[in-house]
């Protein structure tokens, strides 16, 4: 792959820079609802203690693991040995982790004879010469005549990222769809939900989360890579507390991917107690479902159409959910893909929740 030049060089870094913040920007509002009173039934499934896991390096990291407090049920009864982070993906779950080195993503598009880039979505290219001013045999862009039309700015980035629109995002968009990632439409169009299905890809890959489809995560979707269930039958919700992914499983088929926010490890206080988020780790199921926007009895905040598996932890949909953990216990998910659990998927009461 070509080095771009100095004149380029400035601009695809801040760009770069500008996709970072656009992710950063998703943390608003960290701490969402979670917390109930009620109690599942004693036959709703057993808890199991969660395992500590290191604290990751990138923004999908972990916080600290927590100190032992109550978690997010009213009567502190889930269990508290510690935080659980995203941590670093394991490698059974997996298929073909990309390279980072850049030069395990080919040569880009070369140049013309003409000195214009032949660019393609999401590989690295070589600018060429800027313009020939007119020095050279009279085909150079422009020809001298000083005009504005600089090949540098009329080429597109090498990157993808959010509110970018054309043809290259649909087909993104159709590659992330064909893989299983939730993405409700093809429309060219680089919204949140497709960003939330790059930061599904980003972190099923074990790659820098940051939303931006650059050369390492294009790479990843070329070779298609996805989560592997750990289940094998029936119909099974599985929740990936280290890679921070919601899986629809069939009989052990991941039948989607969707991007998830879990508990974030930090304590809080809560009507007088101090609790501390974290997801439990175990096998569960749906015991209790509310088709509404929910308000936490621990005055938390809302939820959009929670499916209880755990006292008062739930699956429910948000309008922010990071690329990192970031709740009090509960597990998020965009709202447009809590719609599809329910109206498309359907996980009913007694549905299967494994949290691992």
């Amino acid at each position: 792959m070509h080095a771009r030049p100095a004149p380029g060089a400035g601009r695809t870094v801040g760009k770069r820079v500008l996709g970072t913040l656009g992710a950063v920007a998703l943390t608003a509002g960290l701490l969402s609802a979670c917390g109930d009173q009620e109690e599942p039934p004693s036959d709703a499934g057993a808890s199991s203690a969660p395992a500590e896991s290191s604290p990751g390096t990138d923004p999908g990291s972990s916080a600290e693991p927590g100190t032992g407090e109550p978690t997010a049920g009213e009567d502190g009864t889930d269990g508290s040995d510690g935080a659980e982070g995203s941590g670093e993906p394991t490698d059974d779950g997996t298929t073909a982790e990309p390279s980072d080195d850049p030069s395990d993503a080919g040569d880009g598009a070369g140049n013309d004879e003409d000195g214009t880039d032949d660019e393609q979505p999401g590989k690295g290219s070589s600018q060429g010469d800027e313009q020939s001013g007119g020095k050279g045999d009279g085909k150079g862009e422009n020809e001298g005549k000083g005009d504005g039309k600089d090949s540098a700015e009329e080429e597109k980035p090498d990157y993808v990222e959010l509110g970018e629109t054309g043809e290259r995002v649909s087909a993104l968009q159709q590659r992330l769809q064909d893989l299983g990632y939730f993405v409700t439409s093809v429309d060219g169009a680089f919204g949140s939900e497709t960003q939330q299905a790059v930061f599904a890809l980003q972190k099923a890959g074990g790659l820098y989360r940051d939303g931006v489809v650059g050369d390492v995560t294009q790479q990843a979707a070329d070779k298609g890579v996805v989560p592997r269930a750990q289940t094998s039958s029936g119909k099974v919700l599985e929740i990936d507390i280290d890679r921070q992914l919601v899986l629809a499983v069939e009989n052990g088929k991941v039948v989607k991917i969707i991007n998830a926010s879990s508990g974030n490890g930090e304590t809080y206080e809560a009507k007088g107690a101090t609790y501390t988020a974290y997801t439990p780790r175990g096998s569960f199921a749906v015991y209790r479902e509310e088709n509404r926007m929910y308000s936490s009895s621990l005055e938390l905040g809302d939820m959009w159409r929670p499916k209880f598996f755990t006292g008062g932890i739930a699956v429910h949909g948000s309008a922010s959910v990071p690329a990192f953990p970031a709740s009090h216990g509960c597990v998020r998910v965009s709202n447009s893909a809590m719609d599809w659990i329910w109206d498309t998927w359907g996980a009913p009461s007694g549905t299967p929740v494994v949290v691992y």
